[in-house]
């Protein structure tokens, strides 16, 4: 399938940024002083993500341990997601809808890739986070755009395809990281497009 849209919409984490060493950290955090050994927890994690699952709360649950703070100056860029971006900014707009801790925008600048995108939502400043729809229409309304003219671009089945899709945006699932591992089950989880990793976009977007 060929997507035709007019904006594309990224998420963050797991998606344009490789969130596993952030990942790793916060899991080695959540046990430590505990009886939970790191692969029992991440175990439990990855069984939640393949029932399409928030792993990490997942898991915190079954152990009855304490969250611990994220620490996004871990995460990394994928290494295809830069030139993505270049490819993609003459042909398309772009902006970022994503759950993010605060100063997501200067983070994108410390990557190198503020400069591709025309609209930046994240739920640490918009008071909502995904999958709540009110972050999908801030978007939108900054950008001047119909729905069915942008698409959202996430690792989520949840969080990104359900929502963005309700609303009349086209999808594409990313599988990367933990979300990577959920299985569409009903009409409203089946994206648009389903890669396997964020340099497969460009294969399946109308030709500009």
């Amino acid at each position: 399938m060929t997507i035709d849209v007019d904006w594309i919409f990224f998420d963050l984490g797991s998606t344009l940024l490789d969130e596993s060493g952030a990942e790793r950290r916060r899991i080695k955090e959540t046990v430590a002083g505990s009886d939970v050994t790191y692969e029992a927890f991440f175990q439990a994690a990855l069984e939640a993500a393949r029932r399409n699952e928030n792993g990490y709360k997942a898991a915190l649950g079954r152990f009855g341990l304490t969250k611990t703070p994220w620490r996004p100056e871990e995460e990394t860029l994928y290494p295809e997601s830069g030139d993505l971006l270049e490819r993609l900014s003459g042909r398309y707009r772009l902006g970022v809808i994503a759950n993010q801790e605060p100063g997501a925008e200067q983070r994108l600048e410390r990557f190198g890739v503020r400069r591709f995108f025309d609209v930046i939502v994240c739920s640490a400043e918009a008071g909502a986070a995904k999958p709540d729809p009110r972050i999908f229409l801030m978007a939108l309304e900054q950008a001047n755009c119909p729905p069915e003219r942008a698409a959202m671009v996430g690792d989520r089945l949840d969080n990104d395809v359900i929502p963005a899709k309700e609303l009349g945006m086209r999808t594409v699932w990313v599988r990367q990281g933990m979300g990577g591992l959920a299985v569409p089950r009903t009409p409203e989880e089946e994206p648009d497009v389903t890669i396997d990793r964020i340099g497969q976009l460009s294969d399946f977007l109308k030709r500009r």
